[in-house]
């Protein structure tokens, strides 16, 4: 019998000033050999972020997707459960930003992500950005310590991508 996860409620991100002004941020900025329109197409794709081994990521909204749009993330290989919502979404610009509304551990008091696709000459240049503050009591160590989940959850994130899509 499978028993049900805990989930602990996060504070909503409801603009991306908080990218700018979180207590933790760390911020990619990858060249890509693949066009702006490929990279997108996986960032929006049924199974999004697919080359990334440690994530398994599905929507839970319905197409079309927009401000709103709602997904379930596994990290970690479904150690870390998150239940995200879109605050924006811009297709045309190939932007798209979310913050984690739920999550099975009580790590954290907010998390967001932010992704930008611009065309480039040699291919598309990927702007990824993550923001995240603790929750009270852990926020110090947290900070102290973010050099453990930069190193191990968000640079294999990248690793995966800039090997997935090559770099120029």
């Amino acid at each position: 019998m499978k028993l049900p996860l805990p989930w602990f409620s996060l504070r909503p991100v409801t603009d991306e000033s908080f990218f700018d002004t979180a207590p933790i941020r760390f911020t990619y900025v990858m060249n890509l050999a693949a066009s702006a329109d490929e990279v997108w197409a996986g960032l929006v794709a049924d199974r999004p972020l697919s080359w990334c081994k440690a994530l398994t990521v599905q929507y839970t909204s319905p197409r079309p997707f927009g401000v709103g749009t709602r997904r379930e993330v596994g990290a970690q290989f479904n150690l870390v459960r998150m239940k995200e919502r879109f605050f924006i979404w811009d297709d045309e610009a190939r932007r798209h930003a979310f913050y984690v509304e739920k999550a099975n551990v009580p790590l954290l008091s907010q998390f967001a992500e932010d992704y930008q696709v611009t065309p480039t000459e040699q291919g598309c240049q990927f702007v990824w950005r993550f923001a995240m503050a603790g929750r009270p009591g852990l926020a110090t160590a947290l900070q102290l310590t973010q050099a453990l989940p930069k190193r191990l959850v968000f640079d294999g994130l990248v690793n995966d991508t800039q090997r997935h899509f090559k770099t120029v």
